[in-house]
């Protein structure tokens, strides 16, 4: 790809495989936003060096710090015995720095056996026990569900925390925070001191479970109860040497995001706008406040620790396999502490293709790269840590942003958006390298324009690919191994919408442009690969539909709950916000009704069938 000097690429090819070149005005709108003036340059010396093991490059001399604190001095190479990690080296003579990532450059693979997953809105996913939405109870009842059936492991959206105020954010792929997760998920049951609260409790639990009722799930409503019974089962906590251990563990990081939360609260949802000395975490201010709020800061560090007690334990019943969404909320905690290295006055996004024919404006501000290099990859290796604690798997949303992404300048629309760059050997590294130690496998979210080379990379480090019966033209037997293969996505239309066509139907209501046409070639692909006449009944559809996925020689296969369910509504509408309800529809039934389908119990008996002939 033909770019600049700061990553911008001149012109890209689409997904049609038509050119667009870049204006002068969008290459001029992206670099304001990288904070390049014209007469910047990127830096000469490189800040980074990725090494497998056992490799021996030149340095110079100089010394090394290794990761665990040891120091060794340098005489022109490296030792050959290096570990694995991030190393620094600095040169004699006070030059540049570098970060050395010693990385084992593949990640770990699933076991062998041709495992299956059910892939799980967990929201959606609420039983009789829920506060009108699924919450990490619901979660270990479906894992233990899930593995009583044959599943091998279970994906769920991403958990990630939001603004503590209403109105929450519905979109899991929206957060404030990647690093730390949404109490709105909590079982308040089950949080320490709970039965203390007697005719009170008594009172909550019957208010949240008539949140149950309502057809779409009212997070506000559940926000405003969760946090009146959490607000009351705080001053009765007497202390815990786990959440003691929790905090210290999670050291600065927790306690900086916890008084976030506070400010939040007290000045607004958007700290853009907050008084100036406390727009920046390493303000003095900030110091102070935390001292000043220090019972609500442990609130709200309380919080967090709840909720990865609860998930360890819904995580022991089956591997999770957990979802990183590409980005996170301008106005949230996470870019408030990167705020030095998130571009000012562009988002993320996709340029347009048949199926979204006016693009995609995600409203995420992109790391820049220069930048991100320089700070050693810091927020890429935290975030990385904090989605793969508790978790078998990862899945990497959008993977191509390891390649590049796509800006928009603000109020240019997604038609005048430009590709930038990213050093993708060193994050591929650093995904590797955590992979192993978390002793996770990765799967990545390759769909959209995806340039050439890139799938190939992914394969050469392990990366499983992200196949959908949807998108494939050739037929489930010629997928690759080195794959997760599922249906659809959130994104897309369940097999019950596609082949009612309400689906379409529903687009052309709510005033989006569907090509008609796209959506009649899936269908016809899947009658022609199931052969299936027009007026087959619905489950048989969905039934043959993972029939065929199971011919695949993929090494995972995904089911939807709403394909078990034989949901006709997707979970989310792409350019859509009010027209439609986005990451808002209970699963019909809940959990009762999964457990009971017939359905969902022939789908696991093909996939689990499957499952047993590979491990023979």
């Amino acid at each position: 790809m033909d770019t600049d000097e700061w990553g911008i690429a001149r012109r890209y090819c689409d997904a049609e495989n038509c050119w667009h070149e870049i204006s002068a005005e969008t290459q001029q709108r992206v670099l304001q936003a990288m904070g390049v003036g014209p007469a910047d340059r990127p830096q000469a010396a490189d800040p980074v060096r990725v090494v497998r093991p056992g490799e021996q490059p030149a340095l110079g001399s100089g010394s090394l710090t290794l990761e665990d604190g040891t120091t060794l001095a340098i005489r022109d190479r490296l030792p050959p015995d290096m570990p694995l990690g991030y190393h620094r080296f600095a040169p004699d003579g006070g030059g540049q720095p570098v970060l050395l990532i010693v990385s084992p450059g593949k990640c770990l693979l699933p076991p062998a056996g041709g495992h299956w997953c059910w892939a799980a809105q967990l929201y959606a996913a609420r039983s009789a026990e829920s506060w009108g939405i699924g919450d990490l109870g619901d979660l270990r009842r479906l894992a233990r569900w899930s593995a009583s059936q044959g599943a091998g492991l279970l994906l769920i959206n991403p958990l990630g925390a939001v603004a503590p105020r209403t109105p929450q954010q519905s979109s899991p792929y929206y957060p404030g925070s990647r690093r730390f997760r949404n109490p709105l998920y909590l079982r308040i049951e089950e949080v320490p001191g709970a039965a203390k609260l007697g005719d009170e409790l008594t009172r909550l639990v019957a208010a949240g479970h008539a949140l149950n009722q309502t057809s779409r799930i009212d997070r506000d409503a559940i926000f405003a109860l969760k946090q009146q019974a959490l607000e009351r089962l705080w001053p009765l906590f007497a202390g815990d040497k786990r959440f003691d251990h929790y905090c210290r563990e999670q050291g600065a990081e927790l306690e900086q995001f916890a008084a976030f939360c506070t400010l939040n609260e007290q000045l607004g949802p958007d700290w853009h706008v907050w008084p100036s000395q406390y727009r920046r975490p390493d303000s003095p201010a900030i110091a102070a406040w935390i001292n000043e709020h220090r019972d609500r800061v442990r609130y709200h560090q309380w919080l967090q620790w709840l909720i990865d007690e609860q998930l360890a334990r819904a995580s022991a019943e089956i591997s999770v396999m957990h979802d990183l969404p590409i980005g996170v909320d301008p106005g949230g905690a996470d870019a408030w502490a990167w705020q030095d290295i998130l571009a000012q006055g562009c988002s993320v996004g996709a340029p347009p293709d048949m199926y979204n024919t006016q693009g995609q404006d995600w409203g995420l501000p992109p790391f820049i790269p220069h930048k991100l290099r320089e700070c050693g990859y810091q927020p890429v290796v935290k975030t990385l840590r904090a989605v793969l604690r508790h978790a078998g798997a990862l899945r990497i949303d959008h993977v191509m942003g390891l390649f590049r992404l796509f800006w928009i300048p603000h109020g240019m629309g997604p038609q005048h958006g430009a590709f930038v760059r990213y050093k993708a050997d060193e994050l591929l590294a650093i995904v590797a390298l955590e992979s192993h130690r978390a002793g996770a496998f990765v799967v990545g979210e390759d769909l959209g324009t995806v340039e050439m080379g890139v799938r190939e990379q992914l394969a050469e480090r392990n990366v499983l690919s992200y196949r959908l019966l949807w998108f494939e033209t050739t037929p489930p037997r010629d997928y690759p191994q080195l794959a997760m293969v599922a249906v659809t996505t959130h994104d897309l239309p369940t097999i019950a919408g596609l082949w009612s066509g309400e689906d379409l139907a529903a687009q052309v209501r709510i005033g989006l442009k569907p090509s008609a046409a796209a959506m009649q070639q899936i269908k016809d692909r899947l009658a022609h690969g199931g052969g299936l006449p027009g007026d087959t009944p619905t489950e048989k559809v969905i039934e043959r539909a993972y029939m065929l996925l199971a011919e695949s020689p993929s090494l995972i296969v995904a089911a939807t709950l709403e394909d078990a369910l034989a949901v006709r509504e997707r979970t989310n509408m792409p350019g859509t916000v009010e027209q439609w309800p986005n990451w808002s529809i209970p699963l019909p039934g809940g959990l009762e009704a999964l457990e009971a389908s017939p359905l969902a119990a022939r789908i696991a008996a093909v996939l689990s069938v499957r499952a047993a002939s590979k491990r023979q």
